[in-house]
């Protein structure tokens, strides 16, 4: 008569546990990246009471007879199913689209984690906005990253700037048809070295006279008609450069020589400025002379203003007050061979378990890891219907063994009232 209140015990207390686990998903209903976690029951050892009889020549066989002893649990998992997902408009927010983690570094060893909200804090380092765990990646190297390296920090430079040096310039306008042979004309433009020192250059347009050429000199001297002009590159700090332009009869571009490179000298620490020029959108027609500068490659230097963050990819770009971006690093996924064998520590962080295999860590939308939504967060994956239909079970199961002791109780009072 007591076997069955010991059954009824345990199961009393497995269904403790199981409440135990519904009430902390719905408690982590709103909490970002959480991942909902089941139970699962299995039976106990059964007394075997009559092991059976195999069948005879005479006679049938005879099934075993056996008693279970209650239940015990199986297991408890996280059910790693994709939560939906949830616009910040902030793009230092990420989620992930499919199979992985992202990785941090809690400086007792690596976590990982669905939740992707992020920050910068006083050094530059990234980190995660809730645990100031370092978020992992790799930094670039000479403008690449490599993903076999072990992952690492990912710290921007404060008070950094970029600059563009001049590498292209184009020239346009009309350079007037009545200017005389031996006459000049002048633009100025403003072009830019390695370090965004803004130098100051005058490019002289001299209208020349024509000639015959001789063929057989030596280097033979060609003809020049007398819609041929000569350039040449001036500045205070010694550039060089020169060449000539050519218009056709209509007053069109036709061709361009550079008989010696254009070099300006660059700023202290800074390399030479050593552009060329696109002279096609130049014309030679009896109107006034309007020759300029309509468009250079280069930029003054720029100081960080905003940090960008790629969706897909993950990779980390520096926005400068100029307008350029450079990349600076790019954020690792972990995926595993049995995420359910993950270990939680918490803060809706995991750690590597005996039974999860070892963290595969890469870049993201490769070997199977998902891809990064930016300006997005991973809401919880708790299903409220499901998790109140589990706990009317727990509740019914709960009752149920509650009156196997009750009853077994009163059957025990009869027993004892027989001597009576």
């Amino acid at each position: 008569m007591l076997r069955s209140m010991f059954t009824a015990i345990s199961s009393l207390n497995l269904h403790q546990t199981y409440l135990d686990v519904v009430a902390n998903n719905l408690a982590n209903a709103n909490t970002i990246g959480y991942k909902a976690s089941r139970v699962v029951f299995q039976d106990q050892f059964a007394q075997i009471l009559s092991p059976g009889a195999s069948p005879s020549a005479n006679s049938g066989g005879v099934n075993p007879i056996q008693i279970g002893l209650g239940s015990q649990l199986g297991y408890i998992s996280p059910i790693f199913t994709q939560g939906m997902l949830q616009a910040t408009g902030r793009n230092m927010d990420l989620a992930i689209q499919g199979d992985g983690f992202l990785v941090y570094d809690s400086g007792a060893g690596l976590r990982y984690s669905r939740e992707g909200s992020l920050s910068m804090d006083s050094d530059g380092f990234f980190v995660n906005s809730s645990t100031g765990m370092r978020i992992q990646g790799w930094m670039t190297n000479g403008g690449t990253v490599d993903p076999n390296l072990p992952p690492s920090d990912i710290q921007i430079q404060a008070g950094g700037t970029l600059a563009r040096s001049t590498e292209s310039a184009i020239i346009g306008g009309n350079a007037s048809a009545d200017t005389a042979v031996g006459d000049t004309i002048s633009t100025t433009m403003g072009l830019y070295d390695s370090l965004g020192n803004m130098h100051t250059a005058t490019v002289d347009f001299t209208r020349t006279g024509p000639t015959l050429g001789d063929p057989l000199a030596v280097p033979p001297v060609p003809a020049n008609p007398d819609n041929t002009w000569s350039w040449s590159v001036t500045d205070p700090a010694g550039a060089v450069g020169s060449g000539t332009i050519t218009f056709d009869p209509n007053g069109q571009y036709s061709a361009s020589t550079v008989g010696t490179a254009v070099s300006i000298p660059g700023g202290p620490g800074a390399n030479a400025v050593t552009p060329t020029f696109d002279m096609t959108s130049m014309t030679m027609l009896a109107s006034d002379t309007s020759v300029s500068v309509t468009s250079q490659t280069g930029l003054p230097a720029g100081s960080i203003s905003d940090v960008y963050i790629t969706p897909k990819t993950g990779e980390v770009f520096l926005i400068y007050s100029n307008g350029m971006r450079e990349q600076v690093a790019q954020l690792a996924v972990a995926r595993f061979n049995n995420s359910t064998g993950l270990i939680k520590t918490g803060n809706t962080m995991f750690q590597q378990g005996l039974n999860s295999g070892e963290a595969q860590i890469g870049l993201a939308g490769s070997g199977g890891r998902g891809t990064f939504a930016a300006g997005y967060l991973e809401a919880s994956n708790v299903d409220m219907a499901q998790e109140f239909t589990n706990m009317i079970l727990a509740q019914r199961g709960f009752q149920a063994s509650s009156r196997v002791i009750t009853t077994s109780d009163e059957i025990l009072q009869e027993l004892v009232n027989l001597k009576r």
